[in-house]
């Protein structure tokens, strides 16, 4: 590419960065709903009672929540706009969180999260739709680097701001705030946000068959699962094993958390350059490998080290997004990339992001320590270099 081609490029990319960065807003304060109840657990742990294996399986009812929407978002789609979905799901965001502000009992809690990890979960169809839509397919590796500051963000923000709003606020009113802010935020997409006119394509037969037929398809699903152990299925249970098993105080805990999460932010653009220079599967290869060595390690190593492997872990767990969405917007055709989407992350979601908490909440209940649960989650992901070595992908 010319340099003159290279600066028509970059003019391009910036007429449709604010649509993409309002997009990405969206979807930090979908994505913070679902992970701020880990910096938070300690606290709503004793408030409520909790065993580690319930601690854990609040996790579960949001990741089952999010599994149920995202596999019936494609019957929804072929309703609504992608636009009209995305503000439906800001919406209800808030008002699951008001609610779950309000619950009294461990019951009512988690059937507010079931609630919330729905509403959450009928974003992500829409948002990867209405980002393609946005920018033309030579963007797309930018654009998803864009989309996903949001989570990379959201790891950083929620347990520093979490503790900053502790200090002042009791953790029900935290989560009441949190709520209004995306009943705001919701509004004003609905007023001024871009793209996602188009619909879904209508659930069919013939269009899952298509997609079933792709063994990337399943093999990507599996990877999903191994890629979200890596970052939300550790994350859950982290703060509770700082806390209860290493000895940090809850603020402490939530910093050291906090500030590891900052790599996230450029190793997203880092893994959009590693896509084009090395192509998605090497760099799933390096992800996976990186990854899984360091989250056995953070379950035996002693407490000076543990900090650094985290450090480690998360700059290259936080790498496998951007290259996982754009193999999967590279799977079907256009008008499914919804389908895609809404078929291989729900049970990759379930098993990353809810039953591997519950496990390591549950062995640690049995075992009276947290180590032996987050080394087997580190295997798990380290078996994703082996299933990543089968990946085939299509030639564009």
């Amino acid at each position: 590419m010319t340099n003159q081609e290279q600066a028509e490029s970059t003019i391009a990319f910036k007429t449709i960065l604010g649509p993409l960065l309002f997009l990405a807003l969206i979807f930090f304060l979908n994505f913070s709903a679902r992970i701020i109840f880990a910096p938070l657990m300690p606290l709503i742990g004793a408030d409520l009672g909790l065993s580690n294996q319930e601690a854990g399986s609040f996790f579960l009812m949001i990741a089952v929540g999010y599994c149920v929407a995202l596999i019936s978002s494609s019957f929804v789609l072929a309703k609504l706009t992608h636009r009209a979905i995305i503000v439906c799901s800001a919406l209800a965001v808030g008002l699951a969180m008001v609610g779950i502000a309000f619950s009294e009992s461990r019951l009512l809690m988690q059937a507010g999260l079931f609630v919330l990890g729905m509403t959450t979960g009928i974003y992500l169809p829409s948002g990867i739709a209405t980002l393609t839509s946005l920018a033309p397919s030579k963007f797309w590796g930018r654009a998803i680097a864009v989309h996903e500051i949001a989570p990379n963000l959201g790891f950083v923000l929620v347990p520093l701001l979490a503790q900053a709003l502790l200090n002042f606020l009791p953790w029900r009113q935290v989560l009441l705030l949190f709520g209004i802010i995306c009943l705001l935020i919701g509004l004003i997409f609905w007023r001024f946000g871009k793209g996602g006119h188009s619909y879904g394509a209508a659930p069919s037969l013939k269009a899952y068959a298509a997609i079933f037929r792709e063994p990337s398809f399943w093999l990507m699903m599996i990877l999903f699962s191994m890629g979200i152990t890596g970052t939300m299925g550790i994350y859950n249970m982290f703060p509770l094993y700082m806390v209860q098993e290493l000895g940090f105080d809850k603020a402490a805990a939530n910093q050291w958390f906090g500030f590891s999460r900052i790599s996230g932010l450029f190793m997203a653009f880092a893994a959009a350059w590693a896509i084009n220079r090395f192509g998605p599967k090497k760099t799933l290869l390096v992800v996976f490998l990186i990854s899984g060595i360091c989250a056995i390690f953070l379950g035996i190593v002693p407490r000076p080290w543990v900090i650094v492997l985290l450090f480690v872990q998360v700059t290259a767990a936080v790498c496998f997004f951007p290259v996982g969405f754009s193999v999967l917007s590279a799977l079907g055709k256009p008008e499914s990339r919804n389908m895609v989407v809404s078929l291989a992350v729900p049970l990759a979601f379930v098993v990353g992001s809810g039953l591997i908490p519950a496990l390591i909440g549950w062995i640690a209940d049995v075992t009276h320590s947290f180590t032996l649960g987050i080394s087997l989650a580190g295997g798990f992901i380290l078996c994703g270099v082996a299933v990543a070595s089968f990946l085939k992908l299509p030639a564009k």
